[in-house]
């Protein structure tokens, strides 16, 4: 009994599943719809949006005059280099020659030293939050 059952199920399932698949317009129906979509534009390429319109051409100028743009803000310095801002120069590097900045190196260590030995420095955590 269990197996006149099982095979009705069966057979119920394979019929719907057969009726699931089958199509209402034929193949060269489908093609012609989607080359004439193709050709519309209407279907997306890659992550683009379905319904987006034509990109706009970027500029009416030429790539000449362009250029010559940009060589002259680059010039004038307004375009920013780096993550420096428009107009603003950099730091100017230390003239320091390498004997003083050794004495200044050996200055700051005494200094550190003497904080420490006074007590001006506290010591772990501890003193810290007192």
């Amino acid at each position: 009994m269990k197996k006149l059952a099982l095979a009705a199920i069966l057979v119920a399932t394979q019929a719907f599943a057969l009726s699931a698949f089958a199509q209402d317009k034929p193949r060269a129906d489908v093609k012609a719809e989607a080359a004439a979509a193709t050709k519309a534009g209407t279907i997306p390429k890659g992550e683009t949006e379905a319904a987006s319109p034509k990109a706009a051409k970027g500029s009416d100028k030429a790539r000449a005059e362009v250029k010559a743009d940009a060589a002259a803000a680059t010039k004038s310095g307004t375009v920013p280099k780096g993550e420096l801002e428009a107009g603003t120069k950099p730091a100017a590097k230390s003239t320091m020659t390498a004997e003083e900045k050794a004495a200044a190196k050996a200055k700051r260590k005494a200094d550190a030293a003497a904080a420490n030995k006074a007590g001006a420095i506290p010591k772990g955590e501890a003193e810290a939050k007192k």
